[in-house]
């Protein structure tokens, strides 16, 4: 059995690490490169580094501070925000990443999941999704079902390729909840199913899923295990659970209760609520395998 994976999450703004509530009311949690610093020597498994506001602001993540957290950390790396090329993900792995998320861009340009992983492998390839729970009104597009509040007029034009690769079908199913892709760091629905946007980029060529609940995000009230358990039985590829942990148990509940491969921990790490040490400890008493120092 592999091992479960403990990743704190560095979420960036301003070149700071921030956190907040379902992608709202954003707090300071710290300097980036002392976090990882710090998670290295803590027993991290591995770590994630979102430049939050990249591709919101069209911009390129920080260069210089993912090469500063790179001389930092001796365990796989991962960066993701405003990364829309193959050549952007040369820069940062040489950088000193090991692994690539892409959101916005791979909406945007799906074919961009099969370029990345044609180059540098499937295993370099990381697909972020950003979910959020939909409510849905029988109102038809080409027979297919659609959120409550689409988007504007004109806008789907920008999204319309990602949108009839990802979503071949969404038939009118009243009683299964459903849940759609953000991007833009949570600002922009794209009404994209977000299990069959993970299906659709694992055929494309993406290695992992790094999964996020928008809906648990910061909430401290536990992962979602509805939506990260649908994620993981429509993949076959390793899925990272992210968004709502506030306790030990919450991330003894999502390896336990859900076949994912690892959890994404933020708040409850940062402001030193709990530490790795602790959770791999009762990881290891519920029998939940994991690698400890």
């Amino acid at each position: 059995m592999l091992a479960k994976r403990i990743i704190p999450c560095l979420d960036v703004k301003d070149r700071r690490v921030v956190k907040g509530t379902k992608f709202l009311d954003l707090k300071d949690a710290g300097d980036p490169v002392e976090l990882a610093k710090f998670y290295n020597k803590e027993g991290a498994d591995e770590l994630c580094f979102l430049d939050i506001t990249a591709s919101h602001e069209e911009r390129k993540t920080l260069i210089e501070m993912v090469e500063a957290v790179a001389r930092e950390v001796f365990i796989p790396f991962t960066v993701g925000g405003g990364i829309s090329t193959t050549e952007q993900m040369k820069s940062i792995l040489r950088a000193g990443a090991d692994k690539i998320t892409i959101n916005t861009a791979a909406i945007k340009n799906p074919r961009l999941i099969t370029e990345g992983a044609k180059i540098f492998g499937s295993q370099c390839i990381v697909l972020a999704i950003d979910a959020k729970q939909e409510s849905y009104v029988s109102t038809s597009l080409r027979g297919e079902e659609r959120p409550a509040s689409p988007a504007k007029r004109g806008e789907r034009s920008n999204l319309e390729n990602a949108y009839d690769i990802a979503t071949p079908s969404l038939k009118a199913r009243n009683d299964v909840k459903r849940w759609t892709v953000y991007i833009k760091g949570g600002r922009e629905n794209t009404n994209i199913d977000a299990i069959e946007w993970a299906k659709k980029a694992v055929t494309l060529g993406a290695g992992e899923i790094l999964l996020t609940s928008m809906d648990a995000d910061g909430t401290k009230a536990g992962y979602d295990i509805e939506l990260t358990k649908k994620i993981v039985e429509a993949v076959n590829v390793p899925v990272i659970a992210s968004g709502g942990a506030g306790k030990i148990d919450d991330v003894v509940n999502v390896f336990k209760k859900t076949n994912c491969d690892a959890a994404l921990l933020a708040s409850i790490l940062h402001f030193k609520d709990i530490s790795i040490k602790e959770i791999k400890n009762k990881l290891k008493e519920e029998l939940v395998s994991v690698r400890l120092n």
